[in-house]
């Protein structure tokens, strides 16, 4: 069963996530814990930081299961200028940049981030869901 994603604001930026993206890399929990706390029912608090702050970590999101939109004016989410592609060692692929899929025939919203399915199992496809992990994938 699909999530939902879920949408976080403040009077600067509004955070969503989407769980059917996440790796759980934790890139947000290391870089903003006073936002991005798990162990919290209400999980992300962007009131806690500036939108700045907020828009850096939410870049370095392998996933893109975090993006913002920022509410104070501040610039918006901007995909890195040249698209790149990095196999990560027994994982997925990592895509960044302003990227159009084509998956089962149909083409897929543009993505700014996302970590793609490698080891074939993923019930989430073209997206990684951490089966990869499960089943011992190796490949370096």
């Amino acid at each position: 069963m699909a999530r939902r994603i879920q949408e976080y604001r403040s009077e600067a930026i509004s955070v969503t996530f989407d769980p059917n993206r996440c790796i759980h890399a934790a890139r947000c929990v290391q870089g903003l814990p006073g936002v991005f706390d798990v162990g919290e029912r209400r999980w992300v608090r962007p009131e806690n930081a500036t939108a700045d702050e907020i828009a850096e970590v939410i870049h370095r999101c392998p996933s893109g299961a975090l993006q913002y939109e920022r509410l104070d004016g501040g610039p918006a989410e901007a995909p890195d200028e040249t698209p790149s592609i990095f196999p990560s060692r027994n994982g997925p692929y990592y895509v960044r940049g302003a990227v159009e899929l084509l998956y089962n025939d149909e083409i897929l919203p543009v993505i700014n981030r996302a970590a793609l399915c490698r080891c074939g199992q993923s019930e989430n496809k073209p997206f990684c869901d951490n089966t990869h992990r499960r089943i011992g994938f190796e490949a370096e």
